[in-house]
C-alpha cells in the first residue's frame, strides 16, 4: 500500500482516460469508457458518533477491538485513501453538518450545538451542484432545520428543509433515528420497519437508480443515525457484533453500505463515482477513541479525529494512506474543484479547502491550517479553539490559557510544549486570533449582501413529538443530539 505523508511521494493514482474494470462489475461495468471525461457522481456518507477506533483497520488501540466488525468499511480503506487525520469541523453534528454543507465554520452562521438553525442565506454543496446540472437527493439524518430531540419527519413547508437547500430528492428526519422509524418523503410520513441504515440506502439506491437511467451525474448524501442512539440493532447484527449493541449499530452501517457498493457495480456506476465516507464527530463509548484523548463534545483528538475514506476507482487507482490534515470544510470546496464549478454569488470566506491534491497524490502538506470553536456561541473570549497545521496543535483554553502539542510526536496529546517553542506559539496564537476575529465578522452576518436575515418561523408541526413504527423506537426518548 502506498503512503502519501508529509515527507512522503506521489502515484497515489494513475493518468489517463483509460477504465480500470473492479473484479466482478460483469459486462456492464465493463462497458464504461473515459470515466473521467464525465461528470463523477457523488456521495456524501457520514455517520453519527463514530469514533476514530470504530473501525477495524482502526482498532488497534481500541479496548473493546474484539467486537468492532466493519469488513465493508475495512475493505474501502484497503482499496481507496484513507486519512490518518481526518476531522470532524466540529466535535458535534449540527455544527458537523452545516460544514459538509458550505465548505465553512458552522459558527459563522450560528450553528453553535445540536438542533441550532442553519440560515438560509448560506450556500449549499446540492444548489452548487445542481447549477451543474446535478440531481440531488438527502437521505436521513438532516439536523439542520432547529429540531432538537429525537428524529421527527422534516415537514414539506419547513422553511431550513433539505428541498429548501437544493435537494430534489429528500427522505429525512430532523435528528437521530433507529429501528422501525418514520421518515419524511419530501414532507409526506412514511413508516418504515428495519433497521434505519438499510431504510435510507434503500431510499438513496432507488434515487441513483433513477439517476443512472436518465444519465444524470448525481449527488447522494446519506447522512447515518447510528451508532447514536437508541442502540438498538437487528438481533443478527448485534450477532455479528459479538453481542455488542453499539458495535451491531455499526455493523447494521457497515452493511448498509456493502448494500450501497454492490448496487453502484451492478449498475455500471461504481468507475466514476466518487464515495467519501466519515463520521461528524467523536465517539462516546470507552475504546470508540483508541488513545486519543477527549471525546464527541471535545477539541481534542478524540472528539474531533474521525475515520474517512475516499473510494474514486476512476481516479484512485491504487490504495493509499495520507497523513495530510484534512476536515468536513474541505469537502465542499474538493467536490467543486473536481466538478468544475464556478458558483455565482459564493458566500466567502471558506474555512476548508480543496484537497483534490490529495486525492491526485500531489499534496503532501496542507498549505494553511484548521481552525476549531466549540462552545462560548462565538463570543471571541469564551469557549474552547484550538488551530492545527502539518504538525503542531495550539488550543486556546481560556483568554490567557494556551497549550502546544507537536501531533506527529505525541498524537494523544499528553505534553504541553508551549514553553518549548514560543515562537510556535506566538505564530499560531496570531492566526488563530485572526481567524476568530473573521468568524466572528461572519456571525453578524457581514458576509451577506444587505445583511443578516431574520431566522424565519417554523412550522408548527415540527414541534410534534416523533412518530414511530414500532415500539423499539421509544428507547430514543433519552438521547439529546
Amino acid at each position: 500500500m502506498l503512503r502519501i505523508d508529509r515527507r512522503g511521494f506521489l502515484a497515489a493514482i494513475g493518468g489517463g482516460a483509460a477504465t480500470v474494470v473492479l473484479a466482478g462489475l460483469g459486462r456492464r461495468a465493463a462497458a464504461e469508457t473515459a470515466p473521467e471525461a464525465q461528470p463523477p457522481n457523488i456521495i456524501l456518507a457520514m455517520t453519527d458518533d463514530q469514533g476514530w477506533a470504530d473501525v477495524g483497520y482502526n482498532a488497534a488501540t481500541n479496548s473493546q477491538r474484539a467486537f468492532v466488525r466493519t469488513p465493508v468499511m475495512d475493505e474501502m480503506a484497503a482499496s481507496g485513501l484513507r486519512f490518518s487525520r481526518f476531522y470532524a469541523q466540529a466535535p458535534l453534528c449540527s455544527p458537523t453538518r452545516g460544514s459538509v454543507m458550505t465548505g465553512r465554520h458552522p459558527f459563522r452562521y450560528g450553528t453553535f450545538m445540536p438542533g441550532s438553525p442553519f440560515r438560509r442565506q448560506e450556500m449549499t454543496i446540492a444548489q452548487a451542484l445542481k447549477s451543474a446540472g446535478y440531481t440531488t437527493g438527502h437521505f436521513g439524518k438532516w439536523h439542520l432545520n432547529g429540531v432538537s430531540g429525537p428524529g421527527k419527519p422534516v415537514p414539506g413547508d419547513d422553511p431550513l428543509s433539505p428541498g429548501r437547500f437544493g435537494f430534489d430528492e429528500w427522505f429525512s428526519v430532523s435528528n437521530y433515528f433507529g429501528l422501525d422509524w418514520t421518515f419524511s418523503h419530501k414532507g409526506e410520513e412514511v413508516k418504515t420497519t428495519g433497521d434505519g441504515s438499510d431504510v435510507i440506502v434503500a431510499e438513496a439506491v432507488k434515487f441513483i437508480r433513477q439517476a443512472a437511467a436518465d444519465k444524470k451525474p448525481f449527488l447522494a448524501v446519506i447522512w447515518y443515525g447510528s451508532p447514536h442512539v437508541p442502540i438498538d440493532p437487528l438481533p443478527e447484527y448485534k450477532e455479528k457484533a459479538g453481542g455488542s449493541a453499539y458495535y451491531g449499530e455499526i455493523y447494521g452501517v457497515d452493511h448498509s453500505l456493502g448494500t450501497l457498493r454492490t448496487e453502484l457495480r451492478k449498475l455500471g456506476i461504481a468507475q466514476n463515482t466518487l464515495l467519501w465516507f466519515n463520521s461528524d464527530n467523536g465517539g462516546v463509548p470507552a475504546g470508540s477513541m483508541g488513545n486519543l484523548k477527549g471525546k464527541k463534545g471535545t477539541v481534542w483528538e478524540g472528539g474531533l479525529r474521525v475515520p474517512a475514506i475516499i473510494e474514486w476507482p476512476a481516479r484512485i487507482k491504487k490504495p493509499a494512506v495520507t497523513d495530510v490534515p484534512a476536515v468536513t470544510s474541505d469537502i465542499y470546496p474538493t467536490v467543486l474543484d473536481f466538478v468544475g464549478v464556478k458558483v455565482a454569488g459564493q458566500i466567502e470566506p471558506l474555512d476548508g479547502i480543496s484537497i483534490r491534491g490529495v486525492v491526485e497524490g500531489k499534496m503532501t502538506e496542507r498549505p494553511r491550517p484548521i481552525g476549531f470553536w466549540h462552545g462560548g456561541s462565538g463570543a471571541k473570549d469564551k469557549g474552547h479553539a484550538a488551530l492545527t497545521d502539518n504538525r503542531y496543535k495550539l488550543h486556546k483554553l481560556a483568554p490567557d490559557k494556551y497549550e502546544l502539542y507537536d501531533l506527529l510526536a505525541d498524537p494523544t496529546e499528553s505534553k504541553d510544549i508551549a514553553a518549548e517553542h514560543p515562537d510556535v506559539v506566538a505564530r499560531m496564537k496570531a492566526a488563530l486570533d485572526a481567524w476568530q476575529d473573521s468568524v466572528v465578522k461572519s456571525l453578524a452576518g457581514g458576509d451577506y449582501p444587505g445583511g443578516l436575515l431574520p431566522a424565519p418561523a417554523r412550522p408548527a408541526s415540527a414541534d410534534e413529538p416523533p412518530k414511530k413504527a414500532g415500539k423499539k423506537g421509544k428507547k430514543a426518548a433519552g438521547g439529546g443530539n
